[in-house]
């Protein structure tokens, strides 16, 4: 979970400060939110094994898993909306050399906006899957005499 996380604020930080000026970067960041997404979903799949004792506590886990999962497949589409976008756009201009190209809307850079607030979301659900979901601790606590 905190992996997820890590992963999803510095893909957030690139889609917010570093220019995307290539159809290699937008691409490379669509890799890194299908992986996110990936990872979101081996979570739910992880959350969805573990013995329950309370099933209530147990869906609302498995619930912010699965939103998670969803946000970070929803950045990737909007990712993937402005590479499509991007090319489409690029292809009006080397069309129209002598007049004005007519571009399409929204902008990739709005596709990526979309993207790096869905990005919001889905830390929003890793912050309540942490609270009420706490990793266990890395080294057994003897029993109390």
């Amino acid at each position: 979970m905190d992996r997820i996380a890590a992963d999803a604020r510095a893909l957030q930080h690139c889609l917010r400060h570093a220019p995307i000026d290539c159809a290699q970067v937008l691409t490379d960041r669509v890799t890194e939110a299908q992986a996110l997404a990936a990872s979101a979903l081996h979570l739910f799949l992880d959350l969805e094994r573990e013995p329950s004792h309370d099933s209530s506590a147990h869906l609302l886990r498995l619930d912010r898993a699965a939103r998670t999962a969803k946000a970070a497949q929803d950045a990737s589409a909007e990712l993937t909306a402005a590479l499509a976008r991007a090319v489409e756009n690029q292809r009006r201009r080397a069309d129209a050399p002598t007049s004005p190209p007519v571009v399409l809307r929204p902008t990739p850079q709005q596709f990526v906006a979309s993207a790096a607030d869905l990005l919001d979301g889905l830390l929003a659900q890793c912050h309540a899957l942490r609270r009420d979901h706490p990793q266990p601790p890395a080294v057994p606590v003897p029993p109390s005499r």
